[in-house]
């Protein structure tokens, strides 16, 4: 991990030696030992980091918590500017002491780093590994960067840093357009984000209850309030590892495939593993996905029956029926 934080406490942050510090937005697998870990709060919305964090030791929470104060703060920078600005503004608005921000170029840290030295008298950066840390006193006035914690686009809302924040995702309304009137009864929506996919499947009568497993907190939180139906069941959860309450009849999912910049088809594959685990034995998936990513071959692994039912030069639909059971 990036060894900027260490600098920046050798350099001589004046970390306070009593009082809690907040932590937003580490990664699962981010270097905090510069920091005496019995007096951090981790806030970490996605379930994944959250856990991996939890299981560490470190108290974590999945938002800032109202009218605590802190004696320090750090931010990580994420890669939405807006969220990343917000973060930054929140953390001012909280903390007594020093506030650290910190990221890699990556992840647009020249964005939050250039206007906190004019605006908020930053110290100069210190640039290491790709990335840079900077730090500025607490109760900076930020106010013109804090974001409304919901958008309205049309209809939904959204919030700062979630995935298809601006609009409807063209896959998923893709998607949407080609699911068939008749679902099952007890349907999963895995990755749901903020809840699009779901108001389009609630359309249907003949569903009695759907699942919406998303591991983004914010964008669940958009979720239950563009989900306005008894059936709809929200779980903050990790689609890759989930468990459901329920045998079910259809999975319908447009899955993330990167974690970063780098695409990751290893996590839509996980999500097909997690669908083939959850289905009953005549069990379908409905599954859109970037045309070059390599799904079919997990798909046919794990189902005995799939086939592209729609598409275009950008995306393809595919539908995959009775999943194979692994034998013990």
């Amino acid at each position: 991990m990036s060894p900027r934080l260490f600098l920046a406490v050798e350099a001589g942050v004046p970390i306070p030696e009593e009082g809690r510090i907040a932590v937003f937005h580490p990664r699962g697998d981010a270097d905090l030992s510069a920091l005496p870990a019995g007096r951090l709060l981790v806030i970490q919305p996605m379930r994944p980091d959250h856990d991996a964090l939890a299981a560490r030791g470190f108290t974590c929470a999945a938002t800032l918590p109202e009218d605590e104060r802190f004696s320090a703060s750090v931010v990580f920078a994420t890669r939405a500017k807006g969220l990343g600005r917000d973060l930054v503004a929140r953390a001012s608005a909280c903390t007594d002491g020093p506030v650290l921000v910190d990221g890699a170029k990556t992840d647009g840290i020249d964005s939050l780093i250039k206007p906190l030295v004019k605006q908020a008298g930053a110290h100069a950066p210190i640039s290491k590994a790709h990335g840079k840390i900077c730090w500025f006193a607490g109760g900076a006035e930020l106010s013109e960067w804090r974001a409304d914690d919901f958008t309205d686009i049309g209809g939904y809302v959204t919030a700062p840093g979630v995935f298809s924040a601006d609009g409807i995702d063209p896959a998923s309304a893709l998607l949407a357009q080609s699911l068939p009137v008749k679902l099952g009864r007890r349907v999963a929506d895995l990755g749901a984000g903020w809840g699009y996919l779901a108001t389009q499947i609630l359309t249907r009568d003949t569903v009695e209850t759907l699942h919406l497993v998303e591991a983004d907190h914010a964008a669940l939180a958009c979720a239950r309030r563009n989900v306005i139906d008894a059936r709809a069941q929200l779980h903050w959860a990790d689609a890759c590892n989930w468990t459901a309450p329920e045998p079910l009849d259809t999975v319908v999912m447009n899955p993330p495939f990167h974690t970063g910049r780098a695409a990751e088809p290893s996590l839509g594959q996980a999500f097909i593993d997690t669908a083939a685990r959850i289905l009953t034995p005549s069990g379908q998936l409905w599954l859109v996905a970037n045309r070059h990513l390599p799904y079919e071959t997990r798909l046919g692994e794990k189902f005995a029956q799939v086939d592209e039912i729609a598409g275009d030069n950008r995306f393809k639909v595919l539908h995959a029926s009775r999943p194979k059971r692994q034998r013990r």
